[in-house]
């Protein structure tokens, strides 16, 4: 294990520097509540996206949109408090994808429920049981990214099929996308959404859809968790894999990029009992955000890195704001025309799949494996009601292992002539 996330190591302060006196609390204030609006804006269409492939209703979806919310804000505003350092907290957002790209397993929505549950279990087991965290960072990153990017690419790819099916839907969304991309990326897809929330605006005032008032107030939907095997390998395995190695992992390196080395058992413990709680209300995964980490650890935030942990505890309580407004976003996105969230969602995602696909292909020696995993995973092929995303890893680990196996050479004793 790196020792950025190694459990046996306590968390030390933050590094120290002094700060500008001009510099006052309203700037990582400010930079806090950046971190909420762009990490909510930017992937909520791809949680709403999984959470109903699996089998949730509108209602339940926004139900585990709102739970993601709460949760992920409760945990930043104990960590960045107790620990004094900026670290924020996110909803697994390639795991919102790979529920997508899994689809409906047997036992419905409640078997998806119980996955959730088990996967919050196993990230507290993760956090407490060193050897576990050893073995989930043994996982080759090519092939843990390859899987990774195979089940985002159908999910970006939808962007392209949206465009020919709705191109006077669509074509506002990426246009905005494409000229944010050129001045500003970290608004590209908040600004996206926000000309597809017009588009939809539009199309309820000129279309036959219609809006229903009631599913505008934020409620929380618990569902009975259920445990099925097939759930348990298509959902769950796979999305412990890909939270820990593209979310918790990755999040503790952008970290000690700015100084701060995370309290893993820490982290864990809040992470996996968040993710316990928020399943039943539908909350597939919480963990440490990597990407976005960057907004409140970084010196944007502050110049005093002492001070940046304000930022992460604002963008808790800018979360707990958001979750509000959960309801009534589901229910726009609910009646969106065909393609435009579809189109968001891609977008989104197009970061996450081109740094999966360079990791995954860097290494030279693990391509030929990491290839076969990709394909696999993009092929959305089900075995025995199991999701391509397992049988990618598993594949992609089994190919490792022969191409890498020594050859076997026989040997002969000398003549005796």
């Amino acid at each position: 294990m790196p020792d950025a996330v190694s459990p046996e190591q306590p968390a030390p302060a933050a590094p120290t520097a002094t700060p500008p006196a001009e510099v006052g609390i309203a700037h990582p204030i400010s930079a806090g509540v950046v971190t909420a609006l762009v990490g909510f804006t930017s992937s909520f269409a791809v949680v709403l996206t999984g959470l109903r492939a699996v089998g949730a209703s509108p209602s339940q979806a926004a139900s585990g949109l709102m739970a993601l919310c709460v949760t992920q804000a409760v945990g930043m505003l104990w960590l960045s408090r107790r620990y004094r350092m900026p670290l924020t907290l996110a909803w697994s957002t390639p795991g919102a994808a790979l529920l997508a790209g899994t689809g409906m397993v047997a036992g419905g929505w409640p078997a998806a429920v119980g996955a959730f549950v088990v996967v919050g279990l196993a990230v507290v087991l993760t956090g407490l049981w060193p050897r576990l965290s050893r073995l989930i960072a043994a996982i080759p990153t090519p092939l843990a990214q390859a899987m990774l990017a195979g089940v985002l690419l159908p999910l970006c790819l939808a962007p392209i099929t949206a465009f020919r099916d709705s191109p006077a839907a669509v074509a506002p969304v990426v246009l905005t996308w494409l000229v944010l991309q050129r001045f500003s990326k970290r608004w590209a897809v908040p600004a996206a959404f926000g000309v597809a929330a017009v588009v939809i605006g539009v199309y309820l005032v000129t279309g036959d859809a219609t809006l229903d008032t009631s599913t505008l107030l934020p409620t929380l939907e618990l569902t009975v968790p259920r445990w099925s095997g097939q759930a348990m390998i298509g959902i769950a395995v796979p999305l412990y894999i890909v939270t820990m190695a593209s979310q918790n992992i990755p999040g503790t390196a952008v970290m000690g990029a700015f100084g701060y080395r995370v309290p893993w058992r820490a982290a864990m413990a809040v992470t996996g009992i968040g993710t316990v709680v928020g399943a039943p209300a539908g909350g597939h995964a919480i963990n440490l955000a990597a990407i976005s980490a960057a907004l409140a650890a970084g010196p944007t935030a502050h110049p005093d890195p002492r001070r940046r942990w304000v930022a992460a505890f604002t963008a808790g309580c800018a979360y707990l704001v958001l979750a509000l407004c959960s309801a009534a976003l589901a229910a726009l996105v609910a009646v969106a025309p065909a393609g435009v969230v579809e189109t968001v969602a891609g977008l989104a995602l197009l970061a996450t799949l081109g740094g999966s696909l360079v990791a995954a292909l860097a290494d030279e020696s693990d391509r030929e494996s990491a290839v076969l995993t990709f394909l696999i995973a993009a092929s959305g092929v089900s075995i025995l009601g199991i999701g391509s995303a397992f049988w990618a890893l598993l594949a992609g680990l089994a190919i490792r292992l022969m191409l890498r196996a020594r050859p076997f050479r026989r040997t002969t004793s000398p003549s005796a002539g």
